[in-house]
């Protein structure tokens, strides 16, 4: 008798087409071609340069004899990187990995079988993944940094800017541009911090952990991680293959930093609707439309909403990815999520890039905004203040018959400029029993809009004095931020340089098993990282 199920003629056909050995064809459409694609794109470099640090490791460890030590540099430095990069999935080899080990073996014979001592994909993997996600965060740092530049210059320029600042939607208090978009230049600079954060984190060699367990053999994790230009190691070999928060703390950090940045530009859709009328976007920034010749559509701003709620769901994904799943090594957390960070990171630094251009362009509607501070309600509250230092009332009794005052005003449809010192003191008696003993020249300052944000000097408030101190602040912050950004990437890439400098020097004249270093070298051209 016969177990098992019984296939279907198209069944088998589909069996006989999938093949029998991995990776069934299904398979490596639908997986590793994708990732094949990915890797070669993103890892290739970093995957030499890790290569290339464990070999002088293993070499200065007395692990590697240093003849072999020689063959396997020179393959290293002669591979092929332009083949591999233009290279196409064919199934022959499983990944990127193990074509780059096949070319090695190529270029250096049996010997270089010696490189993968002591290590694993793992410790290998999670190593790239990092390198690659340190040169990204420090790319969006940058842009990041560059757009609050625009803002705190923009925020400059709109000192004395006035405007209604709005709560709950409606109108509030008068307070200046300026004010504004240095709120958003400090929620940026959050940001940044969490992005820097996120950044150490990431920093941390996963080398030596191999697969999990570290080795038998005596290497130094600690020489690999400073030859690669890592601020440490991870500690505990099990946590260097399994832990996922270095991802999870950046997509969070950049899902934060688009939902900050996002709120922002729909308020500047907001503003510049005729409706509202207070900005007025830059000609290369806008959009005519194909039927209505009045139209100027701010498609850029549109398209930076849409491209922000787009990096919070590849943010999201990368965390939902990991939600629930084993803590260990698997592919959920390498070759799956990884795009999805990347992709987050990608988008977050364009449009910073693309807000940056919008701001430095953008046009205020400054006569606008000034008429409508002076014609609204929102400087009442310091009419109340002004009741408490000049009849030192409390300021809930205050408060009652500044809030009685307006009511009846409003009702009877009143602008702010028709204010009375009549009505105020018909509603203090209503309030307290006696009128108030305040000018018709106290209640017009009391209304002032430009009067408000000059007396609201405290730190944090819109004055323009206050602002341009608390914008001095921000801009020592940004210049430090800004310092140490760039002193990181030359230090990444000074580390990266020398580990071909530092093969040549140790291996000169190397000895190669399959001919000399000039049959050798015309193989394939010497390739950086």
């Amino acid at each position: 008798m016969q177990i098992g199920v019984k296939l279907m003629p198209d069944a088998r056909q589909r069996q006989r087409e999938e093949g029998d050995t991995f990776p069934g064809r299904t398979y490596a459409e639908v997986v590793l071609e994708p990732a094949y694609e990915q890797a070669k794109k993103e890892l290739l470099g970093p995957m030499i340069a890790v290569s290339k640090a464990h070999l002088i490791m293993l070499e200065e460890q007395g692990l590697v004899a240093e003849e072999d030590a020689a063959v396997i540099a020179q393959a290293l430095q002669n591979l092929d990187l332009k083949k591999l990069e233009n290279g196409h999935y064919t199934g022959e080899f499983e990944d990127l990995f193990f074509e780059v080990e096949h070319e090695l073996e190529h270029l250096g014979g049996e010997t270089t079988g010696h490189l993968h001592l002591a290590r694993s994909r793992n410790d290998m993997g999670i190593a790239i993944y990092r390198i690659v996600l340190r040169a990204k965060l420090l790319t969006l740092i940058a842009s990041g940094l560059e757009l609050q530049e625009r803002l705190i210059d923009f925020a400059e320029e709109h000192a004395e800017t006035l405007m209604i600042g709005y709560t709950h939607t409606q109108q509030a208090q008068p307070t200046t541009v300026g004010h504004y978009i240095a709120a958003v230049s400090d929620s940026l600079s959050r940001d940044v911090r969490r992005l820097r954060a996120a950044y150490a984190n990431c920093n941390r060699s996963s080398l030596g952990a191999a697969a999990l367990t570290t080795t038998g053999f005596a290497i130094s994790r600690e020489r690999t991680a400073e030859l690669l230009g890592f601020d440490e190691t991870i500690a505990n070999a099990y946590d260097a293959v399994s832990g996922t928060d270095y991802v999870l703390e950046i997509a969070s950090s950049v899902s934060i930093a688009a939902v900050n940045l996002g709120r922002f530009v729909q308020e500047l859709l907001l503003w510049g609707t005729q409706e509202f009328a207070a900005v007025r976007v830059a000609a290369p920034y806008v959009q005519i439309s194909s039927i209505m010749p009045q139209k100027r559509n701010p498609v850029s701003v549109e398209h930076l909403r849409s491209l922000l709620s787009s990096c919070v769901g590849d943010a999201n994904t990368v965390l939902s990815m990991v939600h629930n799943t084993p803590f260990g090594d698997i592919v959920d957390t390498e070759d799956d999520l990884q795009p999805y960070a990347w992709r987050s990171l990608r988008t977050l630094d364009s449009a910073y890039r693309l807000l940056a251009r919008i701001i430095e362009t953008l046009e205020v509607d400054r006569e606008v905004l000034r008429q409508r501070a002076e014609m609204s309600y929102a400087t009442v509250t310091e009419l109340a203040d002004t009741l408490v230092r000049k009849e030192g009332l409390g300021f809930r009794t205050a408060h009652a018959i500044v809030a009685e005052f307006v009511h009846t005003a409003v009702s009877a449809g009143l602008s702010v400029k028709e204010l009375t010192v009549a009505g105020l003191d018909e509603a203090a008696r209503s309030i307290t029993g006696r009128p108030m003993s305040l000018t018709s020249e106290d209640l017009r300052q009391a209304l002032d809009p430009e009067h408000f944000v000059r007396i609201r000097s405290v730190p944090g408030g819109p004055s323009p004095g206050e602002l341009r101190r608390a914008l001095a602040v921000q801009t020592a912050a940004r210049k430090q931020a800004e310092e140490w950004a760039e002193r990181t990437r030359d230090f990444i890439d000074s580390k990266l340089k020398i580990l071909d400098q530092m093969l040549t020097e140790r291996h000169r004249r190397p000895y190669h098993p399959l001919g000399n270093v000039a049959d050798l070298s015309a193989k394939g051209g010497r390739n950086g990282v």
